[in-house]
């Protein structure tokens, strides 16, 4: 297939996510301070979009207190730089099994399951641009973990982002989440303007191969806008083959924590290094309002408490 180099690219941070990375580098953010911290610091790097979930400010550990979403938005919504901003909505489908030979009753220690307004209800009141909205269930990583994201949960939690005009990032871990993606904007639960983050790499979803990419890449209707990312250490060498491709970039401390070989990293660093990549490929970078029309956004003010 030809070359399709995108030449007008936004960059996404994630900025920490909600993996077990809270205690293998000192710069992966915990409190809503030190997130929204990170969060600015990346945007003033190059940063046009920053994701952000949110932890318990003493152990670090994945959370969804409202509260500390809200705290996390005002202070990203109050600093000095624009940025566009992505909440996940993706917590709250965590299932948790027994043993092999006793799967049942479920293993408390891990397990958070939601109903989908719970599960939106940090969205409606923050009302981000972008929020989250993993397209599928899978086998993610840990032995018995399942990340759990049923078709009926998927066209509920879609149809009320489209009802808040939040733009849905669809998530998609494999071309099977791409596949029932297309089937939610057949149905209009999504707008078919749609916005998709390839997440490659992540065990046991696609393989961070180039072969799987393309299969992804190629499963992306050509009226969508879509970013990739790899974790670990081909987080940087996806900056370049999603430009390559076609597509926009994604880095953060919640894929990689590693800027080189024996250096950790911080948000701000991962994303100059990805300007960078960008740039020296003759791209140029856009900023969040030329993104927020790309893309169709609006930016809100969030609901009074």
């Amino acid at each position: 297939m030809p070359l399709a180099m995108n030449r007008e690219v936004f960059i996404t941070c994630a900025v920490t996510g909600s993996g077990g990375s809270q205690d293998r580098s000192p710069h992966v953010p915990r409190s809503p301070k030190q997130i929204a911290d990170s969060a600015i610091d990346a945007a003033k790097a190059g940063a046009a979009i920053v994701h952000c979930h949110v932890r318990d400010p003493e152990t670090g550990k994945p959370r969804r207190d409202l509260h500390l979403y809200r705290e996390v938005t005002e202070r990203i919504r109050a600093a000095d730089v624009d940025v566009i901003l992505n909440l996940t909505a993706g917590m709250g489908g965590d299932m948790v099994f027994g043993s092999p030979e006793a799967p049942l009753p479920l293993n408390e220690k891990g397990t958070d399951m939601g109903g989908a307004t719970n599960r939106m209800e940090h969205v409606r009141l923050c009302l981000p641009e972008i929020c989250t909205l993993d397209c599928g269930t899978m086998n993610f990583a840990e032995a018995d973990y399942v990340m759990t994201n049923t078709p009926g949960m998927l066209r509920a939690m879609g149809g009320m982002m489209t009802a808040l005009g939040v733009k849905p990032e669809i998530e998609a871990f494999d071309t099977g989440h791409l596949w029932f993606a297309k089937q939610l904007v057949e149905e209009k639960v999504l707008n078919p303007d749609a916005l998709v983050q390839l997440c490659m790499g992540v065990p046991w979803g696609a393989p961070d191969d180039l072969n799987t990419f393309m299969a992804m890449v190629n499963n992306v209707p050509s009226t969508w806008n879509w970013s990739a990312f790899a974790i670990g250490r081909n987080q940087m060498a996806y900056a370049a083959a999603a430009v390559l491709a076609g597509g926009n970039v994604r880095v953060g401390l919640e894929d990689n924590l590693w800027l080189d070989k024996g250096v950790l990293a911080t948000n701000a660093q991962l994303v100059e290094r990805a300007a960078s990549i960008v740039t020296n490929l003759g791209a140029r970078i856009l900023g969040p309002e030329d993104v927020r029309k790309k893309l169709n956004l609006t930016k809100r003010a969030p609901i009074a408490a």
